[in-house]
């Protein structure tokens, strides 16, 4: 082998060694890219999952007090249909 086709072939090796490593280089900033967009959707999820816990929290709060206010109106309803029960039977 000469020293000219010695060089060829090293130059071609070197070639297709860089070309690999730039290859590989391209797939791990893709992959980094995917990675990167992941985590953004994954704090994006975390972020609408508080928004909808203190949402959740809201509601049943709210539901609890319509339904305290629901019992204390019923209450009173009571209360006022016994009265005009008890005049109604005080007038016959």
């Amino acid at each position: 082998m000469t020293e000219q086709t010695a060089i060829e072939q090293a130059t071609r090796r070197l070639t297709q060694a860089l070309d690999a490593l730039d290859a590989a280089v391209e797939s791990r900033v893709e992959a980094d890219k995917g990675a990167t967009a992941l985590n953004e959707q994954v704090h994006a999820l975390a972020a609408d999952r508080s928004k909808l816990a203190a949402d959740l929290d809201a509601a049943m709060a709210r539901s609890r007090s319509l339904e305290s206010q629901n019992r204390d109106i019923a209450l009173r309803i009571d209360a006022a249909m016994e009265n005009i029960r008890l005049v109604l039977e005080s007038n016959e």
